[in-house]
């Protein structure tokens, strides 16, 4: 009965035993993986640290363009998932900066881009390459993902004309001013004339062809693959002599005297550029006029920025001067090429302006991580403007070429 006791005894020391062997074992580790992660995280802070510096950027600094760190697993994230991370992270509300758009200029003028991860961005291209993003239901995809987001936020945003592209500055001072110009240089350079019949491939919520309508005595046809866009267009252009549709431009049979198209060529996608300009082809007369507006890189790739792609513009991507020239080839000859992509940093200011100022009444319907969401948006597209990396390009083709040349405008 004793040796039994002292047995069990001796048992239950020898688990009280292993028992804090056990919980000293975890300590340790514990202590261990909080060492490891402080130190990754310190790893990671200093090579940001490191490429913030080469941008003149610095952190928790006291200029309005340095960056403000609410929460240190930032580095990690950025260093890891390059603009996808940073992206992410200013949703979430980890870090901040004062002058977001100067942030975002200084780090894309020192190409700190191209100098973190790239893992989504390579999922991106092999995506791209092995599909084709913007046929079928996935062409559809970007106008129920972004275009039909809510006419409120959009009236809030653009100002006096619904108009979602870049504005021209040349004389303007305002906006809606700009806005009118770049729709009066559309006319123009197309030699709009009473009764011609213009085609608007990505008509928007119709301003362009309202425009063409009441100023030069056009009629036309828009057509679009947002249902919130058309609904607005019909009601915008009711009592003048325009069409609207929800139809993919592929399946386009008309003639028209005039083609346009601004701000769609964005989401064609580069396996669908030749037919796109066989469309146009086919679509407009003989001796009839081609504009295409769109925003155009400084290399050639088949898909956009993580980001942007994930949040903004899903299977969309800019064109290349390279991948335009080589898909328009027999089919057009390429009368003007105008850039003034410079024009689109005031632009993308003052969309940011105007919706700083109704996100106040905008939050009821969009919530905050929304709002962060749509700033950064903004901000990073007026940074990559400033710097230079993507251009605005206003493009003529004449089928045959203009009898004596095309005079061109500006």
């Amino acid at each position: 009965m004793h040796f039994a006791n002292h047995t069990v005894a001796v048992g239950a020391v020898r688990m009280r035993a292993a028992a804090g062997v056990s919980a000293m074992v975890q300590i340790v580790a514990g202590i261990a993986v909080a060492t490891a992660l402080h130190m990754i995280v310190a790893t990671a802070r200093k090579r940001v640290e490191d490429l913030l510096d080469g941008a003149g950027v610095h952190i928790d600094g006291d200029l309005p363009s340095d960056m403000q760190v609410r929460d240190g697993r930032l580095y990690a994230r950025a260093i890891a998932h390059g603009s996808l991370g940073l992206g992410e992270a200013y949703m979430d509300g980890w870090w901040d900066a004062e002058n977001l758009d100067e942030f975002l200029y200084r780090l894309l003028r020192a190409h700190i881009d191209e100098q973190v991860g790239n893992l989504e961005d390579t999922a991106l291209y092999v995506r791209a390459t092995l599909l084709n993003l913007q046929r079928g239901r996935r062409a559809f995809a970007v106008g129920k993902a972004h275009y039909d987001l809510g006419n409120d936020l959009f009236h809030a945003m653009l100002g006096k004309r619904l108009v979602y592209s870049c504005g021209y500055w040349k004389e303007a001072r305002n906006l809606d001013d700009a806005q009118a110009a770049k729709l009066d240089l559309i006319c123009r350079k197309l030699d709009l004339q009473p009764g011609m019949r213009v085609l608007d491939i990505g008509c928007g919520w119709g301003e362009t062809l309202k425009y063409a309508a009441e100023n030069y005595g056009v009629s036309g046809l828009g057509v679009t693959i947002s249902e919130e866009q058309a609904q607005f267009a019909l009601e915008l252009c009711r009592g003048l002599p325009i069409e609207i549709r929800v139809q993919d431009y592929r399946d386009l049979d008309e003639r028209f005297d005039r083609v346009l198209s601004i701000g769609m060529f964005e989401h064609v996608g580069v396996k669908n550029y030749a037919t796109y300009f066989q469309v146009t082809r086919r679509c407009v007369a003989d001796d009839g006029l081609a504009l295409l507006h769109c925003i155009g890189s400084n290399s050639s790739t088949n898909h956009a920025d993580p980001w942007i792609a994930k949040y903004i513009f899903p299977n969309s991507m800019l064109p290349s001067a390279a991948q335009i020239g080589a898909a328009c080839e027999g089919l057009f000859v390429i009368e003007d090429w105008h850039n003034f992509g410079a024009d689109y940093d005031p632009t993308l200011m003052a969309w940011r302006t105007n919706f700083e100022q109704a996100w106040p009444q905008l939050r009821d319907s969009y919530d905050e991580r929304f709002g962060r969401m749509w700033r950064f948006y903004l901000s990073a597209s007026a940074a990559v403007f400033r710097a230079r990396r993507n251009q605005l390009w206003q493009i003529v083709q004449s089928p045959n070429g203009v009898p004596g040349g095309y005079k061109a405008l500006r």
